[in-house]
């Protein structure tokens, strides 16, 4: 699986599988490591941590291959945060967390950052971020942080490309949730997507996709069927040329989808 470098050197698979209100999440994370993907991505929101967290100690699969998102979804102090993070690590069955965001502009998210920069520092997390923080968000609260965070989780997709967002965020990485739109705006019935994916012998939801990791976005798609896991994972033996980028950047709309911002 291909990886970038985040500004902390670390490294963090371009491709990864969300969990998000999956059904049998434990079922689901292991299809996916099994046909390779190595970045899971959940949240405390979604209430499968420890679903996740077995999986992780079924599968396997070794630790230093893994990548290991997780989400604090509500507003807490600093001392609540470090308590939340505790409780994380506990659910998911590690020792340290790859990457920890916080899901949204709370009103304490500049204490909530400090200490997971407290635990960044003492190894505990590994890389920290910020999740749904627009432009103006973005740029109050960096001024602030001592540590740049290394990632910002967006509403991110082929109609909604966060080109402001990613002008201001020269050290930050975008990562894209919903990067098929939830199947909204006629996603995958999209002409320009579909002729473009048929030159190319893939999916649609295999361009757009590919369209987002060619343009350094990091992507979670999810699904519960393994044969579409198996179909998400397969864009890295082909490259959209000049013509196709320039055919699907007409579709940005830069606008949400789901009216968060």
């Amino acid at each position: 699986m291909p990886s970038v470098n985040l500004n902390n050197g670390v490294k963090m698979p371009i491709l990864g599988y969300g969990t998000y209100d999956l059904s049998d999440t434990t079922k689901c994370v292991l299809d996916a490591l099994s046909v390779g993907y190595r970045l899971i991505d959940t949240a405390q929101m979604y209430g499968n941590e420890g679903e996740v967290g077995e999986a992780l100690r079924i599968s396997k699969v070794p630790l230093q291959e893994l990548f290991i998102t997780t989400k604090l979804s509500q507003n807490m102090s600093y001392k609540e945060t470090l308590k939340s993070i505790n409780v994380a690590l506990k659910k998911l069955k590690l020792e340290y967390i790859d990457l920890l965001l916080i899901h949204g502009a709370y009103s304490s998210s500049k204490q909530m950052y400090k200490a997971m920069e407290e635990l960044y520092e003492n190894g505990i997390l590994r890389a920290i971020g910020i999740s749904n923080f627009t432009t103006k968000k973005y740029v109050d609260f960096v001024k602030d942080v001592k540590i740049t965070p290394m990632i910002n989780q967006m509403e991110t997709h082929v109609f909604f490309m966060q080109k402001e967002l990613r002008a201001v965020m020269k050290d930050t990485r975008l990562e894209a949730w919903s990067p098929f739109a939830n199947g909204k705006n006629g996603y995958f019935s999209n002409l320009v997507l579909d002729k473009i994916a048929k030159k190319h012998g893939k999916t649609i939801a295999q361009i757009g996709l590919r369209y987002l990791i060619q343009n350094g976005i990091i992507a979670i798609p999810k699904t519960s069927k393994k044969s579409r896991m198996i179909e998400n994972i397969d864009i890295f033996d082909f490259s959209l040329d000049d013509e196709d980028l320039t055919k699907i950047s007409h579709l940005d709309t830069n606008k949400s989808l789901f009216g968060w911002y």
